[in-house]
């Protein structure tokens, strides 16, 4: 079959590899119909997140059952489906509490309670290290879906791939950092970084009846579309001083509700960002999570949606304390929401489509990563055809 793998940072290419195989009676095979980059999967690309071995890319994807193991009791060839990204059995103690990206099975050798910086991770994903199960992801004609009895949800025949297929990751990671902020309504919601979780967390916000969204980017092209898309204010990022001052401007002083953090540790940087990285031996900067903390009001809530791989000195614990800010972040429990957000996308009260910008074949898939890691013709999501 046809798949992306990763093979260096900067060196992901359209690969023939051999086709996925059932290895447990648990699990299915799956013919993706579409598949789509996102921006963890530049954590790789960049090599923010170490791999060693190449590895087929991709944890946003959907397609039709093309063969099932014996214990696969709900589903059958024929079958289109969406999966989640997160990897769970269904069956274990954090599973059965709402926690599956802490699925104690699906990343038995790198699974552990101190979520360390290259040991005792959290539970596996698609696509997304070693670190993380070493599952193969979807960017690819054919995937091998384990713990296919809780994962993968049924599609309505009725709606195209398009309009699903951002519930596997960025929609629910959008949507579960609103949940977060606990809103009652009339709040307003500070959104760093307008690209596809940023967009995302725009719908959510307003789903859950924001009075106000601002949204921060360094891009004006971004900024641009997502406030043709859905209205929000917008803040094109010069320096954090001055966009905090900003966001206090738009809130009598006090500052946002919520603040979400849709970029984490790689944000644009200048010279003295990087040199500081390196001299504290960290990867990335916290810049944006350091303005999120100074932007959101005394009392309120900041959202970490973007990936902090590394530990960081300098964290403002005092100010945290000062503020009484309560934070919340990791990795979304798709399975925990994505009945409900279905459900928003069937009566129409959600579009989750109107964020893609470039549609382009898996064996374009190199070209894909470029423009989106590059920010190129105005790319903010790529959507790749497996089978063109």
């Amino acid at each position: 079959m046809k798949a992306a793998v990763f093979h260096a940072p900067g060196k992901i290419t359209c690969d023939t590899v051999e086709d996925p195989i059932i290895e447990d009676q648990n699990d299915i095979i799956l013919k993706v119909t579409s598949t789509a980059i996102c921006g963890s999967d530049l954590h790789m690309y960049t090599g923010g997140i170490p791999q060693a071995r190449p590895m087929v890319m991709g944890h946003e994807f959907m397609g039709i059952i093309e063969e099932v193991g014996k214990n696969i009791n709900h589903l059958k060839v024929g079958d289109r489906v969406v999966v989640p990204f997160p990897i769970a059995c269904g069956g274990c103690y954090f599973c059965e509490h709402g926690l599956p990206t802490a699925c104690e099975n699906s990343n038995p050798d790198h699974y552990g309670p101190e979520g360390g910086i290259l040991t005792e991770k959290g539970g596996g994903m698609f696509g997304y290290t070693d670190l993380y199960g070493g599952h193969n992801g979807g960017q690819a004609q054919y995937v091998r879906v384990p713990s296919a009895n809780f994962g993968p949800r049924k599609v309505p025949d009725n709606l195209t791939d398009e309009q699903v297929l951002f519930l596997t990751d960025i929609f629910p990671t959008g949507y579960v950092g609103v949940m977060w902020g606990d809103l009652k309504g009339g709040e307003t919601v500070a959104i760093f970084g307008a690209g596809p979780v940023g967009s995302m967390s725009v719908k959510s916000a307003i789903l859950h009846n924001a009075k106000k969204v601002i949204v921060i980017d360094t891009l004006q092209y971004r900024l641009d579309q997502i406030q043709k898309l859905t209205g929000c204010e917008t803040i094109l990022w010069e320096n954090a001083e001055q966009v905090v001052e900003e966001i206090r401007s738009l809130t009598n002083g006090r500052g946002a509700d919520l603040c979400i953090d849709a970029v984490g540790f790689e944000p644009e940087r200048d010279f003295l960002d990087k040199a500081k990285a390196v001299i504290n031996f960290e990867k990335g900067s916290i810049k944006v999570l350091e303005a999120c903390m100074s932007g959101v009001r005394r009392g309120g809530t900041v959202s970490i949606l973007g990936v902090y791989p590394v530990n960081y000195d300098n964290f403002k614990v005092g100010q945290l304390f000062d503020k009484g800010i309560t934070i919340k972040g990791g990795q979304c429990p798709v399975h925990t929401i994505i009945d409900k957000l279905l459900k928003y996308v069937e009566t129409g009260q959600v579009k989750l489509d109107d964020i893609i910008t470039h549609k382009l074949s898996l064996t374009d898939v190199a070209k894909g990563y470029e423009i989106f890691h590059k920010k190129e013709d105005g790319c903010v999501k790529v959507v790749l055809d497996p089978w063109i």
